[in-house]
């Protein structure tokens, strides 16, 4: 496939295919193809309509190029390094599927999760699905680290107290979205870093989507581009902001796609 440069929204045009799985990476060549190898493997054994787009988010490495050996539903946008944040905001307003989702470059969840949550927004019962690892149900087959635990523990309880007391695993790594919903809400996050999820769990509140989380099933430990030491302070201050910035007003101001408003969020 074709490597694409984009940062230009789709939402002019209409869904074309079931499911979007985005998948931000920076530098993963290494790792990358054993997801890429998972995804179509399952995906196609489903049989929906998808497409899964590789968000390369500045890569030096080969990264950019592993989607040319997986056939026409995979494919890569390109970005300046802007962060993890930015790279799924770019690919969500990139989607075309009916439902939108995202999951980590390492496939940390087996994907029976992500089957889960299309079924719910599928049949209606809700536009937004979060995945969470502290729910009864979710499995744990693959060994944290201890200071990670810690430091997503730390992190959980400060998200509680800024963001939601609903959604107390901001942090996990797969969302799925209809695409109304994940329109509504990447046209108006602002973080670019890692702690962009905790504003995706503020905003699905704020307009008022509907919302479920599932359990999830953990298969690898997380050895992503997180560093604790150099991303910990950085992404306590995004959610201050984040607080300073719902307190002013900022989020209302945000523009809301033509045809796509809010709805309440069901009883």
């Amino acid at each position: 496939m074709e490597m694409v440069l984009s940062s230009t929204p789709a939402a002019s045009v209409p869904a074309d295919h079931d499911l979007t799985v985005i998948v931000p990476a920076y530098n993963e060549e290494s790792r990358l193809p054993a997801t890429l190898d998972g995804l179509k493997s399952y995906l196609d054994a489903w049989g929906l309509d998808y497409r899964v787009i590789v968000i390369d988010d500045g890569s030096v490495d080969k990264t950019a190029w592993l989607t040319h050996a997986y056939g026409r539903r995979f494919s890569t946008i390109s970005q300046p390094q802007s962060g993890k944040g930015a790279a799924i905001r770019n690919g969500m307003m990139q989607a075309t599927g009916r439902i939108v989702s995202f999951t980590d470059a390492d496939l940390p969840y087996e994907l029976s999760g992500l089957r889960n949550g299309y079924h719910l927004i599928h049949s209606g019962q809700t536009e937004v699905v979060f995945g969470a690892r502290d729910m009864v149900g979710t499995e744990y087959k693959a060994r944290r680290r201890v200071m990670r635990t810690i430091a997503t523990t730390v992190f959980r309880e400060v998200v509680r107290s800024l963001v939601s007391r609903e959604v107390t695993d901001t942090q996990c790594g797969l969302k799925i979205f209809s695409r109304r919903a994940a329109q509504t809400i990447f046209s108006r996050t602002t973080i670019n870093g890692f702690a962009f999820d905790a504003e995706v769990v503020y905003l699905t509140h704020h307009l008022r989507l509907a919302f479920r989380r599932i359990p999830v099933v953990l298969i690898n430990e997380y050895a992503s581009t997180l560093s604790l030491s150099r991303h910990a302070l950085p992404m306590l201050l995004d959610v201050i902001n984040l607080r300073m910035r719902a307190w002013r007003g900022e989020y209302d101001r945000q523009p809301v796609l033509e045809g796509l408003p809010p709805q309440k969020k069901a009883a």
